[in-house]
Protein backbone atom coordinates (compact mmCIF):
# COMPACT_ATOMS: atom_id res chain seq x y z
CA UNK A 1 0.00 0.00 0.00
CA UNK A 2 1.46 3.34 -0.92
CA UNK A 3 1.67 5.97 1.74
CA UNK A 4 1.44 9.69 1.19
CA UNK A 5 3.89 11.93 3.02
CA UNK A 6 2.62 12.75 6.53
CA UNK A 7 0.27 9.75 6.74
CA UNK A 8 0.66 7.06 9.37
CA UNK A 9 0.50 3.42 8.40
CA UNK A 10 -2.23 2.10 10.69
CA UNK A 11 -2.04 -1.46 9.37
CA UNK A 12 0.71 -2.31 11.86
CA UNK A 13 -1.02 -0.81 14.90
CA UNK A 14 -2.64 -3.23 17.33
CA UNK A 15 -6.43 -3.24 17.48
CA UNK A 16 -7.83 -1.60 20.57
CA UNK A 17 -11.28 -2.41 21.81
CA UNK A 18 -13.19 0.53 23.09
CA UNK A 19 -15.97 0.11 25.60
CA UNK A 20 -18.17 2.88 26.82
CA UNK A 21 -19.83 2.45 30.15
CA UNK A 22 -22.64 4.80 30.91
CA UNK A 23 -23.79 4.80 34.48
CA UNK A 24 -27.46 5.63 34.63
CA UNK A 25 -28.35 7.23 37.90
CA UNK A 26 -31.78 6.68 39.29
CA UNK A 27 -33.67 9.90 39.84
CA UNK A 28 -34.36 11.25 43.30
CA UNK A 29 -37.93 11.62 44.51
CA UNK A 30 -39.03 14.81 46.22
CA UNK A 31 -41.37 13.65 48.97
CA UNK A 32 -43.76 16.08 50.64
CA UNK A 33 -44.63 15.02 54.17
CA UNK A 34 -47.73 15.62 56.26
CA UNK A 35 -47.66 18.22 58.99
CA UNK A 36 -50.38 19.44 61.35
CA UNK A 37 -49.61 23.14 60.80
CA UNK A 38 -50.35 24.15 57.22
CA UNK A 39 -53.81 24.54 55.76
CA UNK A 40 -54.72 22.24 52.88
CA UNK A 41 -55.41 25.23 50.64
CA UNK A 42 -51.92 26.58 51.36
CA UNK A 43 -50.29 23.26 50.41
CA UNK A 44 -52.28 23.25 47.14
CA UNK A 45 -51.11 26.83 46.48
CA UNK A 46 -47.44 25.92 47.09
CA UNK A 47 -47.62 22.86 44.84
CA UNK A 48 -49.14 24.95 42.06
CA UNK A 49 -46.62 27.75 42.43
CA UNK A 50 -43.50 25.62 42.87
CA UNK A 51 -44.21 22.70 40.53
CA UNK A 52 -46.65 24.31 38.09
CA UNK A 53 -49.34 21.75 38.94
CA UNK A 54 -52.92 22.31 37.84
CA UNK A 55 -55.47 22.91 40.60
CA UNK A 56 -56.62 19.28 40.24
CA UNK A 57 -53.16 17.73 40.42
CA UNK A 58 -52.07 19.96 43.30
CA UNK A 59 -55.24 19.02 45.22
CA UNK A 60 -54.72 15.31 44.48
CA UNK A 61 -51.09 15.47 45.70
CA UNK A 62 -52.14 17.41 48.81
CA UNK A 63 -54.75 14.72 49.59
CA UNK A 64 -52.08 12.02 49.23
CA UNK A 65 -50.00 13.89 51.79
CA UNK A 66 -53.03 14.26 54.06
CA UNK A 67 -54.28 10.67 53.73
CA UNK A 68 -51.02 8.73 53.32
CA UNK A 69 -48.64 11.05 55.19
CA UNK A 70 -46.51 11.58 52.09
CA UNK A 71 -46.58 12.16 48.34
CA UNK A 72 -43.90 12.06 45.66
CA UNK A 73 -44.29 15.50 44.07
CA UNK A 74 -41.29 15.39 41.72
CA UNK A 75 -38.60 13.05 40.44
CA UNK A 76 -35.36 14.81 39.49
CA UNK A 77 -31.59 14.60 39.48
CA UNK A 78 -30.24 14.87 43.02
CA UNK A 79 -29.19 18.52 42.92
CA UNK A 80 -32.55 19.65 41.51
CA UNK A 81 -34.42 17.46 44.04
CA UNK A 82 -32.46 19.08 46.88
CA UNK A 83 -33.38 22.48 45.44
CA UNK A 84 -37.09 21.60 45.54
CA UNK A 85 -36.82 20.30 49.11
CA UNK A 86 -35.15 23.55 50.17
CA UNK A 87 -37.91 25.55 48.45
CA UNK A 88 -40.63 23.49 50.16
CA UNK A 89 -38.90 24.10 53.50
CA UNK A 90 -38.81 27.84 52.70
CA UNK A 91 -42.60 27.69 52.28
CA UNK A 92 -42.85 26.00 55.68
CA UNK A 93 -43.65 22.52 54.37
CA UNK A 94 -41.97 19.30 55.43
CA UNK A 95 -40.15 17.44 52.66
CA UNK A 96 -37.27 15.10 51.99
CA UNK A 97 -35.63 13.28 49.10
CA UNK A 98 -35.23 9.57 48.54
CA UNK A 99 -33.58 7.72 45.70
CA UNK A 100 -36.04 6.26 43.23
CA UNK A 101 -35.92 2.54 42.55
CA UNK A 102 -36.65 2.98 38.85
Amino acid sequence: MSQKPGEVDTSTLPEVESQTHTKVQHPWNVVALDDPVNLMSYVVYVFQKLFGFSQEKAHRKMMEVHDDGRSVVASEERERAEFFVARLHAYGLLATIEQSES
